[in-house]
């Protein structure tokens, strides 16, 4: 009797460390069809802010399944990568249709994935995409994000950690921002991407490569179908 009850508080305790565990996220966007619909089906979500030109808070609206290739927000492309980043990238950019651009009002356009954080996870993740410039020119600005939301306090943010990705040289780097999600029970994490800009100006920026697991651990993409291939290119 002794070892059965030794296996069940084992087995209790298995299930109570899974029930803490933050899930690990990954996508080279190798397996991604470059068509409407594809970035939505892992996740992907859109919000936008609107300001005046003063920077003044006008509106917000979302949170939207994410389109792409439909010449609006982001879109998977082709032909921008080197070695590690296989045939298929991200490029993220302004939400064009907001008529708002032609106002001269600032467009806030996020891109980004989300989850709840499990009551009792702990540890300091990490948030390491690769990027490069795109098309940003003007006054458009892009960033890449993490950030938690209170949803019992009015989806208050309560982290906003940022790397601005607004000067990014046309090669490829690999880039991390990290949290501490202890202490952060309940909460919504978002790790993505979100560019600010007015007046239709180019504001693209590419990514691949993301990774969002606890430090100390290996990030998943290393054994992903994409960087497979990239090593026989």
């Amino acid at each position: 009797m002794k070892s059965v009850n030794i296996v069940l508080v084992a087995a209790m305790l298995l299930v109570a460390s899974v029930a803490f565990a933050q899930s690990p996220y990954s996508q080279d966007f190798e397996a991604l069809a470059p068509v409407d619909g594809s970035l939505a089906a892992d996740g992907w979500l859109i919000f936008g802010n609107v300001f005046d030109p003063g920077g003044g808070y006008l509106y917000g609206y979302g949170v939207f399944p994410a389109p792409n290739n439909i010449g609006n927000w982001c879109d998977i492309v082709t032909g921008q990568g080197g070695v590690d980043q296989g045939d298929q990238q991200l490029v993220m950019y302004s939400d064009y249709a907001n008529a708002d651009h032609g106002n001269g009002n600032l467009i806030e356009s996020n891109l980004f994935q989300e989850w709840p954080i499990a009551a009792g996870a702990s540890g300091t993740w990490v948030f390491e995409f690769d990027a490069k410039m795109g098309d940003l020119g003007g006054a458009s600005t892009a960033l890449a994000f993490i950030k938690t939301l209170d949803p019992n306090a009015g989806y208050a943010m309560t982290n906003f950690i940022t790397y601005d990705t607004t000067m990014l040289p046309t090669t490829w780097g690999t880039y991390m921002l990290s949290i501490d999600i202890t202490g952060l029970d309940n909460q919504l994490i978002q790790i993505g991407f979100s560019t600010t800009a007015t007046n239709y100006e180019p504001s693209g920026v590419f990514y691949d490569n993301i990774n969002f697991y606890e430090d100390g651990t290996s990030p998943v993409e290393e054994s992903t179908w994409g960087g497979i291939k990239a090593l026989y290119r």
